[in-house]
């Protein structure tokens, strides 16, 4: 697999950055994880308009999922109204349908995600396919919103990739074992952000990497005025990955 990190900022823009997105592309298809504000530009950028097999969306921040929405508009009206050749699949978690057709009727149309893409709901726990790639959807605690992290496997490889989340013994479940573990260090040491905790300093999630005994560990969601340990590595925004 080839593992693209699109964007990779927390929840407000690191300098120049894009928020969430990782395209992780293989011999049977493309999977973009999450889309968040920004990723669709840089996606243009690598193609005049993006062509994946599937989108799939860990919850409902804004930061992980904000440019579906400007997806919809260009795949309707970019080419003067020209019919859609495309439908991508649209996986979102189980209510995440009407998720979307609320928010539709206060953007533009209740069924605006469904005339782009074919829309599918996950199960907590239950392995589906996407672009190809096998996807276990894990729940995992991210204040009070619903809020999945995803083991991803295809040829013999298999990456975990966080979301967002509290700390929690679940994440060292999702990552066992893996190829690579792409881990959300949104605080600083000793920072608390509230309670229920919704994100992860950089020694937790460390912490939880070596608890799983994943082979690789790529921080990322993280703001760009705090540091990482040396020889940690962190992702950024247009780093390319061969797995």
């Amino acid at each position: 697999m080839k593992l693209t990190v699109i964007g990779c900022s927390p929840a407000w823009p690191n300098p120049g950055g894009a928020h969430s997105g990782y395209l992780i592309e293989h011999r049977g298809g493309r999977l973009l994880v999450d889309c968040g504000p920004g990723v669709l530009a840089r996606l243009r950028e690598r193609e005049g308009w993006p062509h994946v097999d599937a989108i799939a969306i860990t919850h409902f921040h804004l930061d992980h999922w904000g440019d579906v929405v400007p997806w919809v508009w260009g795949a309707m009206y970019r080419a003067g109204g020209v019919a859609i050749e495309e439908r991508p699949e649209l996986w979102v978690h189980a209510g995440g349908r009407d998720v979307l057709e609320q928010f539709g009727e206060r953007f533009g149309f209740r069924d605006m995600f469904d005339r782009v893409f074919t829309v599918r709901e996950y199960e907590p726990e239950q392995r589906f396919t996407a672009g190809g790639i096998d996807v276990i959807p894990l729940r995992l605690p991210h204040y009070t919103l619903e809020t999945y992290g995803f083991r991803l496997s295809a040829n013999g490889t298999t990456i975990a990739y966080s979301g967002d989340s509290g700390p929690s013994e679940r994440l060292a479940e999702l990552a066992r074992d893996t190829d690579l573990f792409i881990c959300e260090a949104t605080l600083d040491r000793g920072e608390d952000d509230g309670q229920p905790r919704g994100h992860l300093s950089v020694d937790e999630a460390l912490a939880a990497a070596t608890e799983a005994g994943t082979r690789r560990v790529l921080l990322t969601h993280r703001p760009a005025e705090l540091v990482v340990p040396p020889g940690v590595e962190r992702a950024y925004d247009g780093l390319e990955l061969d797995l």
